[in-house]
């Protein structure tokens, strides 16, 4: 069997992690979940990752798969009879990477994080610029229930997981993100109905407490 031996390497918060835990989920694989403590990395961690040295990690039959956007192609080709989350055509294959990528520049690697990490100007042109993204991504989902259709499919897989995040960007940013994107909340809460995505996402109250941890720590007032 292809699921003789899947190891996920990962930290509760990290919205990466949730991803592959989604796409697990969805084609039914078990797994053993092994949580890392990312200021004090394992050996088995260092060893798998030894270029980036971050989480999450997906080892399969001792082999290591790393970035989370490529371990959710993995599993999917890996694991192609049960849930595909890629579509079979390859236009539309390379549209949902597309979008795949754009979640991960736009709305990890800008904004997101200076929502909860500035203040003053800084802060509300992060706001601003953060609620263009997500108004790109509702009309790319459009009137579709979902990114993939009428099933749960890749983008999903890959921008669902920072709903969790979302109540600590409103608290943070004293925002609504439902006000101004109606169609992606009410997106994401169909998502939640589904155990694959309801059981890998972290409550958002603890993400909140977990972000209001790391203010203090980095002396974020």
């Amino acid at each position: 069997m292809a699921d003789e031996d899947v190891v996920l390497l990962d930290f509760w918060p990290s919205p990466f992690g949730m991803r592959v835990r989604i796409a697990l989920a969805e084609k039914e694989i078990k797994y053993e979940y092994k949580e890392e403590d990312l200021r004090n990395k394992s050996d088995l961690l260092l060893k798998m990752n030894p270029i980036h040295k971050k989480i999450p990690v997906l080892i399969h039959n001792g082999k290591p798969v790393c970035e989370s956007l490529v371990q959710v192609q993995y599993i999917d080709e890996i694991w192609p009879h049960k849930s595909p989350l890629l579509p079979t055509d390859p236009y539309q294959r390379a549209i949902a990477r597309f979008w795949g990528d754009f979640v991960d520049k736009k709305i990890y690697g800008l904004e997101s994080g200076k929502v909860w990490t500035t203040k003053g100007e800084e802060q509300e042109a992060a706001k601003k610029e953060f609620i263009e993204c997500l108004k790109l991504l509702e009309g790319e989902l459009g009137n579709k229930a979902y990114f993939g259709g009428e099933n749960l499919g890749y983008v999903d897989v890959v921008l669902v997981p920072f709903y969790s995040w979302f109540y600590a960007y409103e608290k943070c940013g004293n925002f609504s993100i439902e006000t101004e994107c109606p169609k992606l909340i009410a997106w994401a809460k169909r998502c939640m109905e589904k155990d694959s995505v309801s059981k890998s996402l972290p409550d958002q109250d603890k993400i909140y407490d977990y972000v209001l941890h790391l203010k203090k720590v980095f002396g974020i007032e």
